[in-house]
């Protein structure tokens, strides 16, 4: 196949152009043009633009830099993952390097089959395309595996080779966009060279014995309202599966009634909807032997209906 993602091409016999934003197989591509309506196409029957690019269309060179060595940095190797400027469906995954090392990067692709995507050099201080997918496949997105060796010239000990495998969900991509580096869009951005978590046991004994008030201070006071509906939750909801949702509303549940009894709020009320009755039925029975709770109550007939239920405290 010789279109990727994201190209612009041009229809062989008809006055259409647009965006490559589905590749079917082989033979056949999905285009999208300005009235972003999707049309499947045979691949023969279109033909690149040339002067067009999309957003995976930047590099780095591999040109050796001398960097001080009180100046060379040895940490920042992202995934930058961001939508396409051209075709929003489509989104690229970047390799970000920002340390001052070459990097040896490979990513492999593990679904129905493995697939090798990517192998190349990546130069201090850029950023390589390596993959581009439809948003809206999330789920049948493969498993993501990235290798990566550094390298120097420069009498500087290299970081320890990077293995980060990861198979994408929606919840992934739930948090605000921010900035890529290098690339400068916005996106979504994953650290692979997370440094090692140390424990301090010392603090960690301390965090134990601190006093209500402190750990009340760390705990944000919540709302007299808890909204449970998954739109009010997630902004990603459209991609979540039905067993999924359910979870993380309850997780949302027990976090604000936990927040609520730390705070020592005399009532709180959680909405949960009529709909087929499931989560509401959840609630009433963990609340039915939570410690801390007095009582419960459908709350406000006139305001929400058999849509909410009141929680009265200890």
């Amino acid at each position: 196949m010789k279109y990727k993602l994201g190209d612009f091409v041009r229809f062989v016999d008809e006055k259409m152009e647009g965006y490559v934003t589905r590749i079917f197989d082989e033979q056949m591509i999905g285009v999208t043009g300005d009235d972003d309506f999707e049309i499947p196409v045979l691949a023969s029957k279109v033909t690149t633009v040339h002067g067009h690019a999309g957003a995976g269309q930047k590099s780095g060179t591999n040109a050796a830099v001398v960097v001080p060595v009180e100046d060379f940095k040895t940490q920042g190797v992202y995934l930058g993952v961001m939508s396409d400027t051209k075709a929003a469906s489509v989104v690229h995954f970047y390799l970000v390097n920002e340390t001052s090392y070459q990097l040896l990067a490979t990513l492999t692709t593990e679904g129905a089959k493995t697939k090798g995507e990517y192998l190349g050099i990546i130069a201090p201080k850029s950023a390589v395309l390596v993959y581009s997918a439809q948003l809206a496949d999330i789920q049948l997105w493969p498993k993501f595996n990235v290798q990566i060796l550094f390298f120097t010239p420069q009498d500087i000990k290299p970081q320890q080779p990077l293995i980060f495998t990861e198979k994408f969900k929606a919840k992934d991509f739930a948090g605000s966009k921010k900035i890529v580096p290098l690339v400068n869009q916005q996106g979504w951005l994953i650290r692979i060279d997370e440094p090692e978590l140390v424990l301090d046991a010392q603090k960690l004994k301390e965090s134990f014995f601190k006093p209500a008030a402190e750990k009340q201070q760390e705990i944000e006071r919540p709302k007299n309202e808890v909204d449970l509906h998954i739109e009010k939750l997630r902004d990603d909801y459209q991609f979540i599966a039905s067993h999924d949702i359910l979870r993380i509303q309850l997780e949302h549940f027990k976090k604000a009634l936990d927040a609520a009894v730390v705070h020592q709020l005399p009532e709180i009320t959680f909405i949960h909807g009529a709909g087929n009755g499931t989560l509401r039925s959840e609630l009433h029975k963990q609340l039915g032997k939570h410690q801390k709770v007095q009582t419960f109550l459908d709350a406000r007939k006139e305001k929400f209906g058999y849509g909410a239920t009141k929680v009265i405290i200890k």
